[in-house]
């Protein structure tokens, strides 16, 4: 049975999945070094695929990787969520339990859940050995984004080898856009506009992505300018904007704010 055969089956029987069959699964170098000091915690339990829960009472998410969700509200686990799940419960458990922490630049997020890279026993930084299996996507949030470049490094491993999350790809157009959330997005830019609300780069279809005006200093001034007719992918959260009278008239249906320039690349 194949490494992508064996996640799938992992997704499908939850609970049961059993960690030793990582050992046959050949690691990428992930190179994301741990700084010299490191904070160690004690980890209670396993959330999901990118959060974890601390015995000092903390509930800590990790920096620059977005894990499938698993089901809430009625709703499915995504394809791979228990796997990621599972398979950071082994990484935790092979380092006794504790882990290495370093809070982020920014240290809450708006739930208020701590923000911080995770390291291994062995110095490992557990957001990138994850997206090195494909068990999750990278994701850039300013300013916590001191990492982004390993991590994307490893992401781009398990894409490369269509491991996980990448078979079949995840990228879709914007016309199959159902609703709000995590997406990977493609589409052809029809016009690019500057204005006090920052930067607005609209896709064909009804999809605009935009830049903050704090945020437009990080971003390549000359891609953007030559973005107009050019295939683009986008990643990040997508917000409907014909909720609750958000949507005003001649606007595109769906938002999606980019928060770092690793959240859009040219695809031609």
């Amino acid at each position: 049975m194949g490494f992508c055969q064996l996640l799938k089956k992992a997704s499908r029987v939850g609970a049961f999945f059993v960690p030793g069959i990582w050992l046959s699964v050949a690691q990428a170098d992930v190179s994301c070094p741990a700084p010299s000091a490191l904070a160690r915690v004690e980890v209670q339990r396993v959330v999901d695929g990118d959060t974890v829960r601390l015995k000092d009472g903390r509930s800590v998410r990790m920096i620059g990787l977005n894990a499938p969700e698993t089901g809430k509200q009625g709703r499915s686990d995504e394809p791979y969520a228990v796997a990621a799940r599972q398979r950071l419960q082994v990484l935790v458990e092979a380092s006794g339990g504790r882990v290495g922490l370093v809070p982020g630049r920014e240290s809450k997020d708006r739930y208020g859940r701590t923000l911080a890279h995770l390291y291994s026993a062995d110095g490992k930084n557990l957001e990138a050995q994850l997206l090195a299996e494909g068990l999750g996507f990278q994701v850039g949030v300013a300013p916590n984004v001191d990492l982004v470049a390993c991590q994307k490094a490893a992401e781009d491993s398990a894409r490369d080898a269509r491991l996980g999350v990448w078979q079949p790809s995840p990228v879709q157009g914007v016309a199959q856009l159902k609703q709000s959330g995590f997406a990977l997005v493609s589409g052809r830019v029809s016009k690019v506009e500057r204005n006090r609300g920052g930067i607005w780069i609209e896709l064909q279809g009804s999809l605009v992505l935009r830049i903050a005006p704090e945020l437009a200093r990080r971003f390549d001034s000359v891609l953007l300018s030559g973005l107009q007719g050019r295939a683009v992918e986008a990643r990040g959260w997508v917000q409907d904007r014909s909720k609750r009278g958000g949507r005003k008239n001649g606007q595109a249906r769906w938002l999606l704010p980019l928060t770092d320039p690793s959240m859009l690349k040219l695809a031609d």
